[in-house]
Order: structure tokens, then C-alpha cells, then sequence
């Protein structure tokens, strides 16, 4: 008998996001591989990609409360959500999206399964209250490690998210996490560490694969030259650490090297002030671009650059790695040492790796790199990671854990 499965995320396809195009390729694969999958979810608000809302339209199936669509033959329910201005908005925002999408789930029948990915935590916690009222195992999907990720490890809303985020493991009938690092940081707030699996994010090397077709791309935003050309796509966050970047860019302007910056987030506006400070014209700020163009970006680059910010680099791993070493790109990441990106990418030989916390540093490091590495030794640098996302990180591989996950409880 095929077993239910309900995923739970704060994001899924059409918004045009990470996390929500990942589960969109966990959700479809889990289906072909014989579950029956349901989605309960927000409407587009991090991204509206308006491309994939076309693709993917929603109706309403209670007005004002919840919506509903399609994803590869799947029921995907949403709860209205916006992406608001106000702080306090946000916050009731969120709680509303609790209280609904709660009471949605009850009404959903038969579910084996809950599956959801972190964050936020408070999802976890709902799916254990939920997966009691129904009956359901629970699977807790570890993405960042909350509430290490706030950074201060002191005081009451430390103190109170701690304890929730114990209370989910203890409750859950299995909890994932995407790399070592993060294993060894959570293992020992497990009463039951057997409950706790490491399984890797994937990528889709059916849709991500090496191309050197750029014919779709706007060639007003993507210019056609012989300079070296970096790029990073996906959110310009708090996460990421910019300072680096502008450092490099102003060096660097007067070498056939462009930098291309793809996206929307907390930071951009920081980003344009400084380009426009420095008059970095060999600095490209773009909008986010549609998914089904990511190839094609991707293969537009010579190198894809993605600099972690120190503070937080240890609680998150971006899961653009895996689309970049798919396409043959190589890599040019900073992070601290002992940080999962940095783990995972060591020994692999698809990445130049600056670990460096300073600024001026990392900066000494790259621009020396970026004027001595040869075309054909960045060629060698993305088949190594191709090679290494074949035998290890493809779609297959990765969904037949979560399966095997899945039979086992």
C-alpha cells in the first residue's frame, strides 16, 4: 500500500526560492517513487516569479483561507501569505500561517508521513502536535541549525527556542540534517541519537547539467565578452558576506573580470550603494531571473563565487553548491574552516577555499587567484565537481534515502 506523505514548508514552488524549488524536486520524486505525496504551503511571497505562477496557477478552495494548485500531478494547498514591510505585519503574518495551515492539516485524510524542513523551527512543532492528531510519523528536516543561527546563545528567546527545538527531536520519529557539521553540532541534544540520519540536499542533473548554450538570456544584462566572469544567483542576505565582494571588484577594475549578482534580499540595497560608491562598473546587480533560466546563467559563468558570512556560516549550507558542481562550474567560496560548505568541498578539488575572517585577507588571496588561474584549470576544477555530484548527490541517489527513511518507521 502506498504510503501518504504530507510536506509541510513555509515555501514551495511556484515561489521562486531555494528551499522551495528543493522540495519542489523532493515532492516529485517521492511520488515516482511510488508515494503519494500531499503540499501544504504559503502562496508566493519570498519571490513571485511570475513565469512560474503562470505555469502553476492557484484557485481558491476556501475564499480568503486557502488556495490550491497543481505541482507534477500534486495537490499543493496554500495559505495567503505576504511578504510584509512592517515587522509586526510579519510576525502576525506568521502566526496566521500557523493557526490555518494547523487546523488545513487536520482536514487532510490519511497521512502517513509528515515531512518538513527547517526553518522555521516552530514547523517542527506544529508537525509533532499534528502527527499525534492524526496518527503520522513525523520527519524533522534539518536545513539550519536554529536557534544556533541567531547568533546570541543567551537569554529568554534563546532559552524558550532551545527547548522547543530538543522537544522536536525527542518527539519525531526521525530527524535529517544535510551534512557531518551539522550532525555533531545537534547529535548531543538527542535523548535517541539513532533517530538522527544524515542525508544530503540533491540536485536534478536532468534539468542542471553542463551546457554552453546561453541563447535565452537577456544579452543587455548578460554581456558577451572575453573577460573572466564570476557569478552568484539567490538571495543577497545577511547571510552572505558582501564586504568581500566590493573589495575584490575594486582591485580588480581594471582586469577583464566582471562580477554578476543575481537576486533580491535584505542586502541589496547595500550591494547598489556600494557599487555606485565605488563607480564599480565591472559589477553587474541583476534581478532574480526565472529558474528555467538558471542553466543557461550558470553556464553563461567562468567561475560561481558564494562568500559565507563567518558569524552564521556554520549554521547553514547553500544549496546552490550542488546546481554549480552539476553544470561542470568551479567554485570560489569563503568560509571559515570546519563550516559545512568548507567540509563538504574539501578534497573534492572543484573549489578554491579561502578561510580567512579578514576582510583585506581574503581579498589578497582572491585577487592573486583570480589573475594566475588558467581557463583550462577552471575547466579541470567543474569536471571534478560534476564527477563528484554523479557518484554521490544526484536526485536518484539522494530520494532512495529519504524512501528507505520513509519504510523504516
Amino acid at each position: 500500500m502506498k504510503k501518504r506523505i504530507l510536506i509541510h514548508s513555509i515555501v514551495f514552488n511556484p515561489d521562486g526560492v531555494s528551499t522551495a524549488y528543493l522540495y519542489g524536486d523532493i515532492a516529485a520524486s517521492l511520488k515516482n517513487s511510488g508515494c503519494d505525496v500531499v503540499v501544504l504551503t504559503t502562496t508566493p511571497h519570498y519571490n513571485k516569479v511570475e513565469s512560474q505562477l503562470c505555469k502553476q496557477p492557484m484557485s481558491w478552495v476556501l475564499w480568503g483561507f486557502l488556495k490550491k494548485s497543481q505541482f507534477n500531478g500534486i495537490d499543493v494547498y496554500h495559505v495567503p501569505q505576504k511578504k510584509f514591510k512592517s515587522t509586526m505585519l510579519r510576525l502576525i503574518g506568521f502566526v496566521y500561517w500557523h493557526l490555518v495551515s494547523f487546523i488545513t492539516a487536520l482536514f487532510i485524510k490519511k497521512v502517513d508521513v509528515i515531512l518538513s524542513p527547517s526553518p522555521p523551527l516552530t514547523i517542527g512543532l506544529m508537525n509533532v502536535w499534528l502527527g499525534k492528531f492524526k496518527g503520522a510519523k513525523v520527519i524533522y528536516n534539518v536545513q539550519e541549525v536554529y536557534p544556533d543561527i541567531l547568533g546570541k546563545k543567551s537569554g529568554v528567546v534563546y532559552s524558550i527556542l532551545s527547548r522547543m527545538e530538543r522537544y522536536i527531536y525527542d518527539k519525531s520519529a526521525g530527524v535529517t540534517t544535510i551534512d557531518s557539521v551539522f550532525y555533531n553540532t545537534i547529535r548531543p541534544r538527542f535523548k535517541d541519537a539513532s533517530k538522527l540520519h544524515v542525508i544530503p540536499n540533491f540536485v536534478d542533473t536532468d534539468i542542471y547539467k553542463p551546457t554552453a548554450s546561453t541563447s535565452h538570456l537577456d544579452k543587455s544584462l548578460f554581456i558577451s565578452n572575453n573577460h573572466l566572469k564570476l557569478l552568484y544567483a539567490g538571495n543577497i542576505g545577511i547571510a552572505q558576506e558582501w564586504d568581500t565582494l566590493i573589495e575584490v571588484a575594486k582591485r580588480t577594475k581594471n582586469h577583464p573580470i566582471d562580477y554578476y549578482v543575481i537576486g533580491e534580499g535584505a542586502m541589496r540595497n547595500y550591494v547598489a550603494d556600494k557599487i555606485m560608491e565605488n563607480n564599480l562598473e565591472n559589477v553587474h546587480l541583476l534581478p532574480y531571473q526565472p529558474r528555467e533560466l538558471m542553466p543557461e546563467i550558470i553556464g553563461f559563468s567562468d567561475l560561481q563565487f558564494i562568500f559565507m558570512e563567518p558569524t552564521v556560516a556554520a549554521q547553514g549550507f547553500p544549496s546552490k553548491v550542488y546546481t554549480i558542481m552539476a553544470s561542470a562550474k568551479p567554485l570560489l567560496v569563503c568560509s571559515p574552516v570546519n563550516t559545512p560548505i568548507v567540509n563538504f568541498l574539501e578534497g573534492v578539488g572543484c573549489a578554491k577555499i579561502v578561510t580567512s575572517a579578514d576582510v583585506k585577507a581574503k581579498a589578497d588571496e582572491i585577487c592573486s587567484w583570480l589573475c594566475t588561474i588558467s581557463p583550462e584549470e577552471l575547466k579541470t576544477m567543474g569536471q571534478k565537481g560534476l564527477q563528484e555530484i554523479e557518484n554521490r548527490y544526484s536526485k536518484d541517489i539522494v530520494t532512495r534515502q529519504y524512501c528507505n527513511l520513509i519504510d523504516s518507521i
